[in-house]
């Protein structure tokens, strides 16, 4: 490679759909970049349309406008070329589906190369087969004496980095075949626990195989319930690695020959923290909401939401409610304000004894000799969520929930109670990690009270009641959820590595029955490799045992 390259990384959070506004974005970005000396500029994946842009390319003024904004930007590039991601239509005679998953090289007010993504994912959260034509080959562009190869996300994941091999082509090794001296590629990679690190690895060992430096640009934000984490990466043949920062925007021009080592490590409870920060407050921002509010029990999962909240939108805009119930403590009423005061965001006690009772009076002749059991339970939940949803809609609030995936995944949580709410932003969090991502919140000061933390996990829908009394023990019940959702296994294979028998056939059971909850439950953030929800398409009426 020609000495003196330099390469804009334009790590940006562009909103779905919002053509013009992205089209500034990037334009920003590219300008930001020729200040700091850029010889080429690389957005990522479908960087002017958002990802994923799911149905909404089959809208029939969706591609013409992402069109017509390519037109735009390409008249205001000049002599430094410019890759942006976009939506194209499919125009070969061959029957296939409507549209192209695109990169565009702008150049001199022109579109001068157009690069179809060759490997379209389907499986898991990806559903691009639905919409998009496959490139049928992989081309290097020849600039300035360079030979560059230019992919698009899937196109550099191989089989040594999927679960299972998935293609029968490799654009990777296609393009190297012809002698390429620089990979680019544009991607909108989403977030979950040790993905930052399984993408350095897989760029690693790509520009070791075809000795020569990757340029990996990273989209970052929230859209939905999908997190991308930005962490683009340079790495060359030798190992030698610079990464940008991750959860943020960041515009950044390196000199491919004299890149200098630059890793920041974060431990995973920062991980997952600033993912959940990033996909609150772009959730929130995105859909037009300024203010949240949320129940506080006094527990730890509406403590983590509250804390999370306040840091993505601001502490002013955060609005608690604490609704004791003739089974609350009084401690956990003072927890809530304790927290509330050390975050500095509003909380207003309004018990709910006496709507309870009323509810409770205005049955009693259909329940005339039936004992008290979760039907009243559920009661107190549907109360608060009454109130939850009144404040929301009197002040324009966007709900939170505060259900943890532990709770989600064996139906702990009462439908239209409190998964009453328009964002759950702990949903994909088991308990475990519930508690560890606080203590890490707490690291320097108190902010979470620590009482919070450490009292036994209650509902406290009855006397003496604690999540354990009907629950395996959190770090059990966490492993096992691991192994039967993320891992996929079957109870047997659960059994055989050494859990005990009835309680895995149990907490499978309570996975099944509780299907028709989960797919009425609020969006969540996904921070884990298989989140409830976009990624998840089990049947509600199937009697599979196993």
């Amino acid at each position: 490679m020609q000495a003196g390259l330099r390469i804009g990384i334009a790590q940006i959070n562009g909103t779905v759909g919002d053509f013009p506004a992205n089209a500034k974005k990037i334009l920003a970005a590219y300008r930001e970049c020729l200040d700091q000396g850029a010889d080429l500029v690389i957005t990522p994946e479908l960087s002017l349309v958002g990802y994923p842009p799911r149905d909404l390319v089959q809208k029939s003024q969706f591609v013409p406008k992402c069109l017509q904004a390519l037109d735009y930007l390409s008249e205001e590039i000049k002599s430094v070329p410019l890759l942006v991601g976009y939506v194209d239509y499919h125009t070969e005679p061959a029957p296939g589906r409507p549209y192209r998953n695109a990169a565009a090289w702008l150049h001199e007010g022109k579109i001068v190369h157009k690069i179809w993504k060759t490997l379209l994912p389907t499986y898991d959260v990806f559903d691009e087969l639905r919409y998009f034509e496959p490139g049928e080959r992989s081309e290097c562009i020849v600039w300035n004496g360079h030979r560059i190869g230019v992919t698009i996300c899937e196109d550099i994941w191989n089989e040594d980095f999927l679960p299972r091999p998935l293609y029968d082509r490799d654009p990777v090794a296609e393009l190297a075949a012809q002698k390429i001296d620089l990979l680019l590629n544009l991607s909108a990679s989403p977030f979950h626990a040790g993905k930052p690190a399984l993408r350095r690895a897989l760029i690693a060992d790509i520009a070791q195989k075809i000795q020569a430096p990757v340029v990996y640009c990273n989209a970052v934000g929230g859209n939905d319930e999908l997190v991308f984490d930005g962490h683009s990466l340079v790495v060359t043949p030798q190992g030698t690695t610079t990464q940008l920062e991750g959860f943020v925007e960041q515009v950044k021009t390196v000199d491919m020959q004299s890149l200098t080592e630059s890793l920041a490590e974060t431990a995973e409870p920062e991980q997952l923290y600033r993912a959940l920060v990033l996909g609150m407050r772009d959730y929130a921002h995105k859909c037009g909401f300024h203010s949240v509010c949320l129940g506080l029990s006094g527990g730890i999962d509406s403590a983590l939401t509250a804390v999370i909240a306040a840091d993505a939108l601001g502490a002013e805009n955060v609005h608690g409610l604490t609704m004791p119930s003739p089974y609350s403590s009084r401690g956990s009423v003072d927890d809530s304000f304790q927290l509330a005061r050390a975050l500095g965001i509003s909380c207003h006690e309004i018990g709910i004894a006496s709507p309870f009772a009323a509810v409770k009076e205005s049955l009693s002749d259909l329940f005339t000799g039936k004992k008290e059991d979760v039907t009243e339970e559920n009661m107190q939940a549907r109360i608060r969520g009454l109130y939850l949803m009144s404040f929301s809609n009197k002040f324009g609030h966007l709900l939170l929930t505060t259900g943890n995936k532990s709770e989600l995944a064996v139906g702990y949580c009462t439908i239209y109670g409190d998964m009453c709410g328009g964002l759950a932003v702990i949903s994909d969090l088991p308990k475990t990690k519930v508690y560890e991502v606080a203590r890490w919140i707490n690291r320097e000061r108190e902010i979470i009270p620590w009482n919070t933390i450490d009292k036994a996990p209650s509902a406290e829908l009855r006397p003496d009641q604690k999540d354990q009394d009907t629950l395996p023990p959190y770090d059990v019940l966490d492993a096992l959820l691991h192994r039967l959702i993320e891992l996929q296994e079957d109870p047997e294979q659960v059994i055989a590595a050494g859990f005990e028998e009835t309680m895995v056939r149990w907490v499978q059971r309570r996975i099944d029955l509780n299907e028709w909850k989960r797919q009425q439950a609020a969006p969540g953030l996904r921070v884990t490799s298989k989140a409830f929800g976009i990624g998840r398409r089990m049947p509600i009426v199937q009697r599979f045992q196993g």
